[in-house]
């Protein structure tokens, strides 16, 4: 099956959602409904990126535009209307691909949107974070983890250590409050948008690759429900 774009209503507005399958036995892992992060789009790099490394190992991933870049404005749309936007787009690919499993979440604000629908209760098989936003840059006091403890559903995430927009200490202290299984993954030397320097010793590619490995592998999890797992990309400080 090839790529299929879809035009989702969101209350009076519309959004483009495309649909790419998983290579392989896709329908074996739980699909990824993945949003954008708040300077970005459903076609951006780092979105592209992203989904062509999890469709190589088999997850479908379904991406699409909040209502701000589909009218192609610069200011992100306020939370409920992110979360409305979500959910929408989660009902249409039930409707078009009724997938035995799937799991919400994406990158930074997108992720940070899908965590609140979790928090409210919403119907999921887990919450897949990329690079969640704790805090604006340079404003650590500014937490965005009040709704953290009420998620119920299983949790993956990546952080670099160097993201200005997750302080690693006041993330951990965050998960102290956290009851659901939360497998947080920390990138050595990533920034906010999974860049991590030439000194590293690795580069972009290798740690998306990575990223895609770790999260086939939750995903297979997911699906059997045998949370929680271990796997190579494991680390000092990793909680679960």
């Amino acid at each position: 099956m090839s790529a299929v774009e879809w035009k989702v209503a969101v209350g009076a507005d519309e959004t483009t959602a495309v649909y790419e399958p998983g290579a392989g036995k896709s329908a074996e892992l739980p699909l990824f409904v993945c949003a954008h992060g708040a300077g970005g789009n459903m076609s951006d790099r780092g979105m592209l990126a992203t989904a062509n490394a999890f469709r190589t190992h088999g997850i479908g991933v379904v991406r699409f535009n909040f209502l701000y870049k589909e009218k192609g404005r610069g200011r992100p749309d306020p939370m409920p209307n992110l979360m409305e936007t979500t959910a929408a787009v989660v009902a249409r690919v039930r409707e078009e691909l009724s997938p035995e499993r799937l799991v919400i979440g994406g990158r930074s604000m997108g992720g940070r949107a899908a965590s609140m629908l979790a928090a409210d209760g919403y119907a999921a098989d887990g919450l897949l974070l990329l690079a969640y936003p704790l805090h604006p840059a340079g404003q650590p006091e500014k937490l965005r983890d009040a709704h953290l403890s009420k998620i119920r559903m299983p949790v993956l995430a990546f952080s670099g250590t160097r993201d200005a927009l997750c302080t690693r200490d006041l993330m951990e202290r965050a998960l102290t409050t956290v009851t659901a299984s939360w497998d947080m993954r920390w990138i050595e030397g990533a920034d906010h948008s999974f860049h991590v320097l030439k000194s590293s010793g690795t580069n972009d590619a290798a740690v998306m690759e990575q990223i895609a490995t770790t999260s086939a592998a939750w995903l297979a999890h997911v699906a059997l429900r045998t949370l929680p797992f271990q796997t190579d990309f494991d680390a000092p400080g990793s909680r679960r």
